[in-house]
């Protein structure tokens, strides 16, 4: 039977293209002179990015057990980036959200993040990239509405 998978098929491209960013990320951040780690640094941009966060929803945004996220809050909670506050809708549930301290450190992460992404996109044209984005999201909206029907199953 012959074999018709190459490596350029699209499970190989996304899949390789998401490992590569991945370690670029975490050298850049080790480079950076944060004083932080790649996870930290991770879990961090996800308090910024949807503030008021529970630890069991930034745990499932970054494909993570709740424990390894807790255990990157506690860190950034020592240095004073982020906040537990009482969720007032759940009394037994925190909202994690960023500390005025914080704001030079996620503007530095970001700021290695763009420099990342302008490497990683180096040769393509404005089109080609809002191209990508776009399917991008296509396809994350569609695996997001997958997993919502398996649990839900």
């Amino acid at each position: 039977m012959p074999n018709n998978i190459t490596p350029n098929a699209l499970g190989f491209l996304i899949a390789d293209s998401a490992r590569l960013l991945r370690m670029a990320f975490e050298k850049r951040i080790a480079g950076a002179g944060l004083n932080i780690t790649a996870g930290e640094a991770r879990t961090l941009m996800q308090v910024a990015a949807v503030s008021g966060s529970r630890q069991l929803d930034i745990a499932a945004r970054m494909g993570v057990e709740p424990m390894t996220v807790c255990t990157f809050l506690d860190k950034l909670q020592a240095e004073g980036l982020i906040e537990r506050q009482q969720d007032p809708a759940d009394r037994r549930a925190k909202k994690i959200v960023l500390t005025p301290r914080s704001d030079t450190i996620v503007q530095a992460i970001n700021d290695e993040i763009e420099g990342l992404l302008a490497e990683a996109t180096q040769g393509m044209n404005d089109d080609m990239r809002r191209s990508m984005e776009g399917a991008l999201v296509k396809l994350r909206d569609n695996l997001q509405k997958g997993e919502r029907g398996a649990r839900e199953a």
